[in-house]
């Protein structure tokens, strides 16, 4: 990455001691309006052995793309890469709101042997990955452009859109799940009502668009970032309305990076572990075929802190 680090601070910051953990393969997300735990599991694993599951994934991955091909091309053979491109050039001449244009990035993994990897990105900001045990980057790059036109295929459906149905079931679900007080969703102030005031400013939106959101806020958690500002007594509400409309971009990628350099400075071998557990929430997440631009960007921001500071 290669933005400048400089001393400019807006976001807050915490020591290293403090900083809030995340589990390997779990994704904190109602952790982020202090309804505790991790949200996500570790991969179909978790109820069907590995083999059965990644034969289950790459059965729907093919399915989803051979019915968009046959809607879009005819039947035979599609290229999946040039496929993912059109969906997405198709969404944005329909008027979807795509700010930095529709095109979709690639990145290889430096490997000089097999097994490759590939991330894709797609337009708004997610984030997979070649799903399978690929022996060229030609086919890694076809594996996650897979993975990826599939989930936005399904983004498309009604049923993962915020509605005013999913919002209410949505809210029963935390209240029940931590044991909220009756009017909790209707005050801000509270955990649920954070959960709640951020789904119905996001009503209409898909749940993908909806992850990209969630992304800046499970950073800024990871980071402490978040935790730094309760204790400077500034409000969930006005956290959320403030973060809702920022972007996560270099600068706030090298604001966080600085706050990790001065871990590691506090506690030697801060970022190496980091980097490990961020490792291991990818591989998880890769072959389960999940969106996984949270701890990609973990590790883009804990490798610019090392670029910053040289041999760790």
């Amino acid at each position: 990455m290669a933005s400048r680090m400089h001393n400019k601070r807006n976001v807050p910051t915490m020591g290293a001691n403090a900083r809030g953990r995340i589990q390997p393969g779990g994704q904190q997300q109602m952790g982020l309006f202090g309804l505790g735990g991790t949200a996500g599991g570790t991969g179909p694993s978790t109820t069907m052995s590995d083999t059965k599951a990644k034969n289950v994934l790459k059965e729907a991955v093919d399915a989803v793309v051979n019915s968009f091909a046959k809607h879009t091309h005819g039947y035979g053979r599609v290229n999946v890469v040039e496929a993912l491109q059109e969906f997405w050039q198709m969404k944005a001449s329909r008027g979807a709101e795509l700010k930095n244009g529709a095109l979709v990035v690639y990145e290889s993994v430096p490997a000089s042997s097999p097994p490759y990897v590939c991330f894709v990105t797609l337009p708004g900001g997610s984030c997979f990955a070649s799903f399978q045990n690929c022996p060229t980057k030609a086919e890694a790059r076809r594996s996650a452009a897979k993975i990826a036109l599939m989930n936005s295929v399904f983004n498309e459906h009604p049923s993962r859109k915020i509605s005013d149905e999913f919002i209410e079931k949505a809210v029963v679900d935390a209240k029940s799940s931590f044991k909220g007080g009756p009017n909790d969703d209707h005050n801000p102030s509270t955990s649920i009502g954070a959960f709640r005031f951020m789904l119905d400013s996001n009503k209409g939106k898909s749940m993908l668009e909806f992850q990209e959101l969630m992304t800046v806020f499970q950073l800024l958690h990871w980071n402490g970032s978040l935790k730094a500002m309760r204790e400077r007594q500034c409000s969930r509400q006005e956290v959320l309305s403030h973060y809702s409309h920022r972007a996560l971009d270099d600068d706030m990628r090298s604001q966080m990076a600085l706050d990790w350099i001065s871990r590691e400075q506090e506690s030697s071998g801060a970022i190496m572990r980091e980097l490990e557990v961020s490792d291991h929430e990818i591989e998880a997440a890769r072959l389960a075929g999940r969106e996984l631009r949270f701890p990609k960007e973990k590790k883009d921001i804990l490798m610019l802190a090392c670029s910053q500071m040289g041999p760790i």
